[in-house]
């Protein structure tokens, strides 16, 4: 790169909710700006989560300054632990982040990362950056936005963040500290995109006290919450609600307990006295003195909500009379998942109180209105639309434009574009590496689009293995071929569909056989499972995958 310039690099967050991971590069010096994960879609069957592709700052490993976290949700911080498998490098995050990282990377015995944390206002110098974070709300408390002074100039990295006058943690988002950066004068804006097409302003945290009073002023029995785990303010709202009924709190989910045991520590959770119970013994209380605090919101099938649902849960099964709230808008993809559980739910006999005409939810992001208040106190010279799918950065792109911003200084990015800011001026370097690594148990990377459209074809058309047994001499076959099916046609049925595979198999072998070019098992099987594939497509028109199997003597 041009001695004098910087570069600006998304290895995640654009065009897609999740993984967001920005570097900012000058020539010798690197700082990261989150590195989160992303939830798997629902053709990547297996897969557990999408991380960044982290192949272009292992190769400049010994440039990297410092790693500053924005917040603590997974989408910004869950990418960690793969990277420091990696690369050595400072984690600046304000301290509920910072907690929830440290027992992340505890978890996977890296401990030796140097941890520091940071709070609105105070300045760390990274190389030839220097870092200074201001206060935001967004649904996790200790959020930040960062004024990263550079030596091109000044660039504002909003994080996820809305305008809340009367949030339910935490004072409003720091307009004055903005309002005197845009003073010093903005290079660069990167904003987030989220909700960027949503008109208006996304409604305060403080308008839930009402709401969720009135529904627990109309439950007779049980009442259980479901909502994400980080989603402190909501958990300390139902614990406040729950106490005003006179009714004691239990929590039930991994994540959410540990969640709440991190920021218990912190101060940002505060159970009144005798007001918390363990889940083991809700059942000894009645149930108009119970509330559950749970996972689930998504639907995700392991969750505590979901094994309510379907009778799996060990201390709480759903019944008559129940009250189910969920306090959370579906992530684009989930909604199957959420509306098979709620349908669970309803066979039970609870009463399910969700979807945005409850009111039980409010978005942590900026909506139209908000964004423009952003992008005209701050005035950029040039603007980055962050976080969020093509289309949602586009429309803030549009935002900007609105309000009088040249289209040449607006730059929607994909995932592995290059920003270069020089003292002529700006513009679009050569892309680097960014495409997604999916991360499936303890594989990382090892699972390819090519893996997955199998993963897919074994789930809609099933299997075939053909088991053959040949002559290395001869090319005779010594046993007759054993096709066993699995998720292709039922077999009892199809007997005559296999036995035509069977005659099949034999030809191609007899045709092997012919052409004196020796007895190679493996290139017998790819004729087999070609001659069958085609077989079973013409006469089901399903195309299983088919494995062969093909043994010398």
């Amino acid at each position: 790169m041009e001695n004098g310039s910087l570069r600006v690099i998304p290895l995640g967050g654009m065009g897609g909710i999740g993984k967001n991971c920005n570097v900012i590069e000058t020539e010798n010096d690197i700082l990261i700006v989150d590195v989160g994960i992303q939830f798997p879609s629902e053709e990547m069957l297996g897969v557990d989560v999408v991380i960044p592709d982290f192949q272009y700052l292992e190769e400049r490993k010994e440039k990297i300054r410092g790693i500053v976290i924005t917040h603590g949700h997974e989408d910004h911080i869950g990418g960690l632990p793969y990277l420091l498998e990696k690369i050595a490098a400072p984690i600046y995050a304000p301290p509920l982040a910072l907690a929830l990282i440290e027992n992340k990377l505890n978890a996977r015995a890296l401990q030796n990362t140097t941890l520091h944390t940071i709070t609105d206002g105070q300045v760390v110098v990274l190389g030839p950056f220097s870092v200074m974070p201001f206060h935001v709300n967004h649904s996790i408390p200790d959020s930040l936005g960062l004024a990263i002074r550079t030596p091109m100039g000044l660039i504002v990295h909003t994080g996820d963040f809305k305008i809340d006058h009367t949030p339910l943690e935490g004072p409003p988002s720091d307009m004055g500290a903005m309002a005197r950066l845009s003073s010093e004068g903005v290079l660069l804006l990167m904003s987030d995109s989220t909700n960027a097409e949503s008109p208006g302003y996304t409604p305060s945290e403080g308008q839930l006290r009402d709401v969720f009073d009135q529904v627990f002023s109309r439950a007779e029995g049980r009442i259980i919450v479901a909502t994400f785990a980080s989603l402190l303010s909501r958990v300390q709202l139902v614990i406040e609600t729950a106490h005003k009924y006179g009714r004691k709190i239990a929590i039930a989910g991994r994540s959410m307990e540990q969640n709440v045991e991190i920021a218990q520590n912190l101060g940002y959770i505060r159970f009144p006295e005798g007001s918390r119970v363990p889940i083991s013994e809700i059942n000894n209380l009645p149930d108009n003195e119970i509330v559950i605090m749970a996972t689930g919101s998504q639907g995700e099938p392991n969750s505590a909500l979901a094994r309510m649902a379907v009778g799996r849960f060990r201390y709480a099964r759903i019944r008559e009379g129940d009250t189910v709230i969920l306090s959370s808008y579906a992530i684009p993809g989930n909604e199957t998942a959420i509306y098979r559980n709620i349908d669970n739910l309803f066979r039970r006999g609870a009463q399910v109180v969700y979807g945005r005409q409850a009111g039980l939810h409010v978005s942590g992001h900026a909506a139209q209105e908000e964004l423009k208040m952003m992008l005209n106190l701050l005035r950029p010279t040039y603007f980055v639309p962050l976080h969020g799918a093509y289309r949602m950065l586009h429309q803030h792109a549009w935002l900007a434009q609105e309000m009088g911003m040249p289209q040449e200084n607006i730059f929607v990015l994909d995932n592995g574009d290059v920003l270069e800011l020089t003292p002529e001026g700006a513009r679009l370097g050569e892309s680097v590496p960014a495409e997604g690594i999916l991360v499936d148990g303890s594989l990382v990377g090892d699972v390819g689009r090519s893996l997955l459209r199998d993963r897919m074809t074994l789930a809609q058309d099933g299997i075939v293995v053909v088991k053959v047994t040949i002559n290395a001499q001869t090319g005779t076959i010594l046993h007759e071929p054993e096709i066993v099916s699995h998720g292709f046609v039922y077999v009892p049925e199809a007997q005559e569909l296999l036995d035509a595979g069977e005659e099949a198999i034999s030809e191609v072998i007899e045709s092997y056989q012919g052409n004196g070019a020796g007895y190679e098992p493996e290139q017998v099987s790819t004729l087999i499972e070609r001659r069958l594939s085609n077989f079973f497509y013409n006469e089901t028109r399903r195309r299983p995958v088919v494995v062969a199997v093909v043994s010398t003597h």
